[in-house]
């Protein structure tokens, strides 16, 4: 494994996340279930999420990082995870395959998110759901970010209906937090 690739791992997995469990307990998950991990990464969705369900899809546009996971998986016994990479604009899976999508800590950095947010929107079948957890906007904030509202309000315009909007009092990275549940 290269360095480059090594140091992005070890920073990835030293970040502080919300308990997988405490996202999860927001989504109705069946075992038949097809889960599309936004941002996949090293897989802390994917890993934890991957027992519960029927496939995840592990989407991700760093091909190292899935290579990882990929090994992670095999690692731990998961053969149920799909690496996929690509860009958030152009999700390369079929129409109406997807019943649940979680994008953590993710779509912040896609531009335009619309155009993102519609493709999740085609992947989703009827009455699936969006899990997003991403930093809040605030004055103090740098780097790119979405507000809660204004990722609402994208979420609307793509044809997603909000469920739950939650702030948690875990912080990421030392910067709050929030979650929106949609259903398409």
């Amino acid at each position: 494994m290269n360095l480059k690739l090594q140091k992005k791992i070890t920073t990835v997995d030293s970040i502080e996340r919300l308990p997988a469990e405490e996202m999860f307990e927001l989504l109705s998950m069946k075992e038949g279930d097809n889960v599309l991990d936004l941002g996949a990464g090293t897989g802390y969705v994917s890993l934890a999420i991957a027992k519960r369900v029927n496939t995840v899809h592990a989407f991700d546009m760093d091909q190292d990082i899935l290579a990882y996971l990929d090994t992670q998986a095999k690692e731990r016994g998961i053969s149920n995870i799909n690496t996929v990479e690509g860009d958030f604009r152009k999700i390369p899976l079929d129409d109406k395959l997807i019943n649940i999508t979680i994008a953590s800590i993710s779509l912040h950095e896609v531009q335009p998110l619309s155009t993102a947010l519609k493709e999740i929107n085609r992947v989703l079948d009827d009455k699936g759901l969006l899990l997003c957890i991403d930093f809040e906007e605030t004055a103090s904030t740098s780097g790119r970010r979405v507000s809660s509202k204004d990722m609402a309000a994208e979420m609307q315009n793509a044809g997603f209906t909000i469920v739950d909007t939650i702030f948690p009092t875990t912080k990421i990275m030392n910067q709050s937090i929030y979650m929106i549940l949609a259903q398409k």
